[in-house]
């Protein structure tokens, strides 16, 4: 029910069934907002949220639960979560929580940084070492999806995924192309290593 009223608004959704595969889905690519249900199996929608913060990770988190109780609100607030919302609720509560919730994650995410390069995502311009980075806008974004997954590796069809969005004319071959590009621009050292058989990640 959530993925498809989420669906419904536009939101590109990735579902996990249990705790464990809600972090697995997480390492492979950070996702602008999380809900979480407390009551998932294996690892709870708590346990989930701790692991996360404990790793650093400032992703927003939309706790689901059926508990009310002022204790259970604050052991979810406690565990790191940034809202929580009781069940059942509203579709359009939901909804104007996620919205509240991706406004507030995107604020500090501005500009985003890897060793010496800066990305301004709000003016959509690069510096390396000071140096302005003349990118085209794919560029821009395969760029900004390398620094939201930083320490991960980004595959060939995330990015296809992401940046080109599935049009029909994209092939695997682009990404290695535009990664080619980004290279060249970035200069020296580089900073975009390829992982034989996965894709590429942020390195230096």
């Amino acid at each position: 029910m959530l993925e498809r009223t989420l669906s419904a608004e536009g939101y590109g959704v990735v579902s996990a069934a249990d705790g464990g595969g809600a972090l697995a889905a997480v390492e492979r690519a950070v996702p602008d907002v999380l809900v979480l249900d407390v009551a998932m199996p294996g690892l709870d929608g708590l346990d989930v949220c701790r692991r996360l913060r404990a790793k650093g990770l400032a992703v927003p988190i939309l706790l689901l639960t059926a508990r009310d109780a002022v204790p259970q609100r604050i052991a979810g607030l406690d565990a790191g979560a940034d809202d929580y919302l009781v069940k059942p609720f509203a579709a359009e509560e939901l909804l104007a929580r996620v919205r509240a919730l991706l406004r507030r994650g995107r604020e500090p995410e501005e500009v985003l940084a890897h060793d010496d390069l800066v990305l301004d995502l709000h003016a959509r311009s690069a510096r390396r070492g000071g140096r302005e980075v003349d990118l085209s806008p794919r560029e821009v974004d395969l760029l900004e999806l390398l620094l939201r997954n930083q320490r991960r590796v980004v595959s060939r069809e995330l990015a296809l995924e992401r940046v080109w969005g599935g049009e029909a004319a994209a092939s695997l071959n682009v990404v290695d192309q535009y990664v080619s590009y980004l290279r060249r621009k970035l200069g020296e050292p580089p900073l975009i290593e390829t992982v034989r058989g996965a894709g590429f990640i942020l390195g230096r």
